[in-house]
């Protein structure tokens, strides 16, 4: 039989990565004289992908090894809105701390963005493989830009080696699969998987070594506990806006990563029935780790930067209480959380970039008393921080609901409930910050004002968080039909 090649539901993807390269081409072309305008059209160019993706989805190609379904429809609107976001925050780092190779900056960014998409519509291990390495090398870039910094070149070498090993890991485990199936094809795993247990009656060793090889790897790429020691070095020394990007979007392409290998290839292994080969009781003990350690850790946190890398820790934590779920409502509450998160943590970072272009800070304590000079400013950074604690109304409170109800119905009630009692913990750092910005008696000599890009991030960011959290339905819904395609 001929193979199946639809080039028609790659066209979003051809596209952004044939714009990354005319962005460079444009920079190199004209002399890198404009630097706001090659900012535009890498903006332009993900919102103009967005629309390809509305217009060409739906189907499987290339001998089901990309599959355009709900669910990569779903994530790879998350990967351009943070692109998109993160675009928008880069405006002012670029015109004052990169004066040459600005059209690489945003071609780097667009390119991870490409392999974001790749890696969410891959139905195969090994498409599924190159696709998060796609993802993961131009951010090992991106992190050290900043190429006089001691930080950001440490930051950047520290993510590559890490990164370098992680990937090695994975593919080990990703072999082992292989070896134990004989298939690359998720689909033909899973069956493959459940013939082998149910004539033999177990699997042995080998399948547990993969599992936890595949959870280390995927694991590194979320910065789940105990393979996040990268995450707070990195997250501090790269540009913030990059920061922001791998807080969301390559986290949102390593639980997409994860959905398709564990809830799908691996989902007769999810069950505590299963023990000692039950995927879902280790990512649970992950998942109360990364929450315990990350907010206890982020308490003590000075620098902003810092604060939200550990915040992120925490959040994974409690994003993974969906994932165990294995369910319509666990993979649809991930999907909506990832959804929300995509506002408040990219408008945060982007009110972090902001007041680092204007003060030069990232420390906590400079946000003092900056409510009497930048009232707006502080407002964003307000909704972003709430939002992020799980407070009502906001979006992020229902995020928090979701996967707690997802995780109830499960059975996991004691991950619930230390997820509940570590959210109080974090709404103490959360609140820290509101407290400097609006009870302190300092006042900032430097008034504020977000550039037009960045203006246009923090009122999407609040937005989405508003209307999303008091309307949440059609995303749910949304996110709830994209869970479908695992057929639970």
């Amino acid at each position: 039989m001929m193979p199946d090649y639809n080039l028609r539901l790659l066209v979003p993807e051809i596209f952004l990565f044939l714009w990354a390269l005319f962005i460079i081409a444009y920079d190199v072309g004209t002399r890198r004289r404009n630097t706001r305008l090659i900012g535009y059209l890498a903006m332009g160019g993900t919102a103009f992908t967005a629309l390809l993706l509305y217009l060409f989805h739906g189907g499987i190609t290339f001998n089901n090894m990309f599959q355009s379904d709900q669910l990569a429809v779903f994530f790879k609107i998350i990967f351009l809105g943070s692109a998109f976001m993160a675009i928008g925050s880069s405006f002012d780092i670029i015109s004052e701390k990169i004066k040459n190779h600005r059209g690489e900056y945003f071609g780097l960014v667009l390119f991870s963005t490409v392999g974001m998409m790749f890696l969410a519509s891959a139905s195969e291990l090994i498409s599924l493989y190159v696709g998060l390495e796609l993802t993961t090398i131009p951010l090992f870039v991106l992190a050290a830009f900043y190429k006089d910094d001691r930080i950001s070149v440490e930051a950047g070498l520290k993510y590559m080696i890490i990164g370098a090993f992680s990937s090695a890991i994975l593919l080990y485990g990703l072999s082992l699969l292989y070896g134990l199936t004989g298939t690359t094809d998720i689909i033909m795993l899973k069956i493959n998987m459940s013939l082998v247990f149910l004539s033999a009656g177990k699997i042995g060793g080998g399948f547990i070594l993969a599992v936890i090889m595949v959870v280390a790897g995927i694991g590194f790429k979320l910065a789940l506990v105990p393979f996040h020691m990268w995450a707070p070095d990195v997250y501090q020394g790269a540009p913030t806006p990059i920061t922001a990007l791998l807080s969301v979007g390559s986290k949102a392409a390593g639980l997409v990563a994860f959905m398709r290998i564990f809830v799908n290839g691996l989902y007769g292994f999810a069950d505590k029935v299963m023990a000692p080969l039950d995927w879902g009781i280790v990512v649970a003990v992950l998942a109360a780790a990364a929450m315990i350690l990350g907010n206890i850790t982020a308490l003590r946190q000075k620098n902003i930067k810092r604060m939200l890398a550990y915040s992120s820790i925490a959040q994974i934590g409690y994003i993974m209480v969906g994932m165990v779920a294995t369910s319509d409502l666990g993979v649809g509450s991930v999907g909506f959380y990832m959804f929300i998160y995509l506002f408040a943590n990219m408008g945060a970072f982007a009110v972090a970039t902001v007041f680092n272009d204007k003060t030069g800070s990232d420390s906590i304590s400079s946000y003092g008393g900056l409510s009497k000079v930048s009232p707006a400013l502080s407002a964003f950074m307000a909704i972003f921080m709430l939002s992020l604690a799980g407070i009502p109304p906001l979006g992020g409170f229902v995020a928090k609901y979701l996967v707690f109800a997802a995780g109830i119905q499960a059975g996991y009630t004691w991950l619930v409930i230390l997820a509940l009692l570590t959210s109080v913990v974090a709404l103490y750092y959360y609140a820290n910050v509101l407290k400097m910005m609006y009870f302190s008696s300092e006042t900032p000599s430097i008034k504020i004002k977000p550039p037009l890009p960045a203006s246009i991030v923090l009122i999407i960011g609040v937005a989405g968080i508003l209307i999303f959290g008091l309307f949440p339905e059609p995303i749910m819904n949304f996110a709830l039909e994209a869970a479908k395609v695992f057929a639970f």
